[in-house]
This record gives C-alpha cells, sequence and structure tokens, in this order.
C-alpha cells in the first residue's frame, strides 16, 4: 500500500520538473516530510480549457497544471466525504472493475509528486513480538517520483450548489516488484517520466496498456534506505525523518553473532 509519504518540493520546483504551469491559487501545501491521509497535496492534471460555461474545449490541446486535492478519493455519488479516509489507495489490478474508481480511472487521471515514501517490515526477531521496521524509497538522484493516482469532484447534496466543490485522489497500487518485495507486498504505482504523457492524456480512455507494471529494473534502481521509527507518528515531521538510521541489532543479530565467535 502507500499511506505515508514524503513531499517537500515547492510549486515552481515541481512546475519545471513536470513541465506544469502553477495551477494551486496559493494553496500549495507547506514542505511535508510525512504526508498522512486526507491531507491536502499537489497533484499534476491535464485538462482542456472549458468556455464561460464550464464546457471543455476539445479542440483546444490540453493544460498540464499543479492542483491542490485532498488525498482519500470521495466518490461523486458518495453521501459525505468521510468515506474518503478510506480511499487512500486503489489497486490497479482491480480499478476498472470498481464503481467508485472505474470513471475515474477513464477520465480522470492524475500524477500525485512525492520525494519518496515509506514502507513498514515485519522485523525478524527470536521468540518475541519486534516492531516494525521502517523504509523510506526514493529516487537516488533527487527527482521526484510519480505515483499514478485518480481524482474527482464531489459537491455535498444538501449544501449550497454554488460551493466550491471538494477535490480528492487515491494513489494506485500495484504488487510489489523485485527487492521491494521483501519489505511489503505491495508498492505505489511509480510511474517513469517517458509514462507520464500517456496516464495523463484526457483524451485516452482505453487504459489497458496504461496500467502495465512498473519495470523491475528501474523499480530497482531506486534507494530503499532504512530510518528512524519517529516516522510511525504522524506528528513528527521533519527533515530528519529522512535520514539514513541503521536497524538496532535484534536478539537473533546477537545470537548469531556469539556462534559466529565460537
Amino acid at each position: 500500500m502507500c499511506g505515508r509519504y514524503a513531499a517537500t518540493k515547492d510549486p515552481a520546483t515541481l512546475m519545471r520538473e513536470f513541465d506544469a504551469v502553477d495551477g494551486t491559487q496559493g494553496q500549495a501545501p507547506e514542505p511535508n516530510y510525512n504526508v498522512a491521509p486526507t491531507k491536502n497535496v499537489v497533484t499534476v492534471v491535464e485538462r482542456h480549457p472549458r468556455d464561460a460555461e464550464g464546457n471543455a474545449l476539445a479542440e483546444e490541446p490540453p493544460l498540464r497544471s499543479l492542483r491542490v486535492m485532498r488525498w482519500g478519493l470521495v466518490p461523486f455519488w458518495a453521501k459525505d466525504p468521510s468515506v474518503g479516509s478510506r480511499m487512500i489507495n486503489t489497486r490497479a489490478e482491480t480499478a476498472t472493475q470498481k464503481p467508485a474508481f472505474r470513471k475515474a480511472l477513464s477520465r480522470r487521471r492524475c500524477l500525485v509528486p512525492a520525494d519518496g515514501w515509506f514502507e513498514w517490515r515485519a522485523a525478524a526477531a527470536a521468540g518475541k513480538k519486534a516492531p516494525k521496521e521502517p523504509f523510506y524509497m526514493t529516487s537516488p538522484d533527487g527527482s521526484s517520483l510519480a505515483f499514478a493516482g485518480l481524482w474527482e469532484t464531489w459537491r455535498d447534496p444538501q449544501g449550497d450548489p454554488d460551493a466550491p466543490p471538494l477535490i480528492t485522489c487515491s494513489v494506485l497500487t500495484t504488487d510489489a516488484v523485485g527487492r521491494l518485495s521483501e519489505i511489503h507486498d505491495r508498492m505505489p504505482f511509480v510511474l517513469q517520466p517517458q509514462r507520464w504523457q500517456g496516464w495523463l492524456d484526457p483524451d485516452r480512455t482505453d487504459v489497458a496498456e496504461l496500467l502495465a507494471p512498473p519495470e523491475q529494473a528501474w523499480v530497482d534502481s531506486l534507494e530503499v534506505r532504512p530510518v528512524s521509527t519517529k516516522v510511525n507518528s504522524v506528528r513528527n515531521n521533519g527533515p530528519e525523518l529522512l535520514e539514513r538510521v541503521e536497524p538496532e541489532p535484534t536478539d537473533l543479530d546477537a545470537a548469531l553473532f556469539d556462534i559466529g565467535k565460537r
């Protein structure tokens, strides 16, 4: 799954990386080293310009822009937005079959930029329960990663019809590949830069090829960094969460060390 990630770059930097204009309207969140579900996040979308009545001008080329959305997808038919907290992730394998995601997958795809993401591995300890070990997956050259995402517009059926809609998103996940499968069985659906255009294309409704899993060789090139258990709490938020911290030896490690000295 993907339940926590880091996003610290400002809109100007993301505009350059994703060749997009700034549509955040000054609402971009502050740098966040421990992004949690239901928080506002920056996404990348491509949409055709619209006329005064809000109709898409299909003859005009789509514009790529940064947008602020809330993490946790709320389907347009939902009665209240609380359902979004349960839809932070979308399984890529079944997204075409689920009513909550099917239409968005066809018409409203986005990228979710990230510095990297966190995942927890069950620790191997001898004879007792041990805390899970957190890891941080990131690009070795510092460039942004891009999670494949979906977005939706929701309006309160009991609210003011003229009130701004709630824009929400979900991150697709897929089976972990390569060495990442040793940490967790799922991972974010991370897209290489050459796949960004196809994913964002608003005129493309055939998504079968878009859902091809990430290439293992590219995933294996990512840095996998053990980090502090401070990341376990969403109250902790600072650059120290991204620093490499070697896990403390377990009782099993100590026993093996003693055996090796004999």
